[in-house]
């Protein structure tokens, strides 16, 4: 492949706005396919009771690759089938339980149409995604989408570029229609995705995660407030709560609450605990998630809260916790 230089007037902002134009005109046009079509394909997978099998050639491949990682990640059970390798013995992973989706923009693809006898005999059923309503896979499935585009965004017309768009947005389309059926939720989607920032954000707890036993700083009600400042700095959590033997909470006490009595200009020594304290104290459950408890500590601008069952203090959780554990 020989190189030419670029003109120095060559505008490529230009042409990556073009492709933009382009490729939104294309899904613009892709609203009058999400029809009673659309809603039988998912009918269909809803009531599936295997798994759905994409397959896809060359960048529908890719395309098909991407689907059925966001079907999986969403609750609709899914993998891909390489069209080629489904020729060579990779079709012995598909049962009549399972659902086919093929991917072809010319619907013409070798690879998949060698597959049509065998997965009619195997009565799979097949949902076609193509660009052509006549054509031969198109014709050939139980359930066709059409995925047609009025142009690629290459100005050569040849390398698929706003086709393969509008298959990603279809298939995006019906993942995201079955996850609002099946009522699935952020912990669900958490649940796939265990190893990541999502699943440390959806799954974590706050008990999983808060101090607990001699690490809360605690003082009673009668204790100094240097008392206090003692215990505060101990545990090293810039507060401390006041409670009694039973752990029944009367209030807390943060630095910030410090800062204010300084002003007052009173005795540090003399002082009660209790005539400075903010009664109550923030408060959330054991089984809170981490993520709700960190929306509300932002929310109310505070760095620690208290974890309780009603009065009865559990534990502490500090907002260095929730960055210690990756959730913020």
């Amino acid at each position: 492949m020989s190189h030419k230089n670029v003109d120095a007037n060559f505008d490529f902002q230009h042409a990556g706005k073009t492709v933009l134009a382009v490729e939104r005109e294309g899904l613009a046009q892709l609203d009058q396919y999400i029809n009673g079509d659309f809603t039988e394909a998912c009918r269909k997978i809803f009531a599936c009771q295997g798994k759905v099998v994409v397959m896809g050639m060359g960048k529908s491949g890719h395309i098909g690759r991407k689907m059925a990682a966001t079907f999986a990640s969403t609750g609709t059970p899914a993998f891909f089938v390489h069209p080629g390798e489904a020729s060579h013995g990779d079709l012995g992973m598909v049962t009549n339980n399972d659902i086919v989706i093929a991917i072809s923009n010319s619907g013409e693809s070798n690879e998949i149409l060698a597959l049509i006898p065998v997965l009619k005999r195997l009565k799979v059923p097949l949902i076609s995604m193509t660009g052509r309503p006549q054509s031969t896979m198109a014709k050939a499935a139980d359930i066709h989408l059409c995925i047609h585009v009025p142009q690629e965004a290459c100005p050569l017309g040849l390398a698929p570029t706003t086709s393969t768009t509008a298959t990603l947005v279809m298939g995006d389309a019906l993942a995201v229609a079955l996850l609002e059926a099946r009522g699935f939720t952020a912990e669900d989607f958490a649940l796939s995705h265990p190893g990541g920032a999502l699943g440390r954000k959806l799954l974590l707890r706050v008990n999983d995660i808060m101090h607990t036993g001699d690490e809360i700083p605690h003082v009673s009600e009668h204790a100094s407030l240097r008392d206090a400042l003692l215990e505060i700095t101990r545990k090293n959590l810039g507060m401390t709560v006041i409670c009694d033997d039973q752990m029944t909470i009367h209030g807390i006490f943060t630095d910030g609450d410090l800062r204010r009595v300084f002003d007052m200009g009173v005795d540090l020594h003399t002082l009660a605990i209790k005539d400075v304290m903010t009664p109550g104290g923030i408060r959330v459950k054991p089984g809170t998630l981490a993520v709700d408890a960190l929306n509300l500590m932002q929310s109310r601008h505070i760095t620690s809260v208290l974890v309780a069952d009603g009065d009865h203090l559990a534990g502490v959780l500090h907002m260095h916790d929730l960055l210690r554990a990756g959730v913020v």
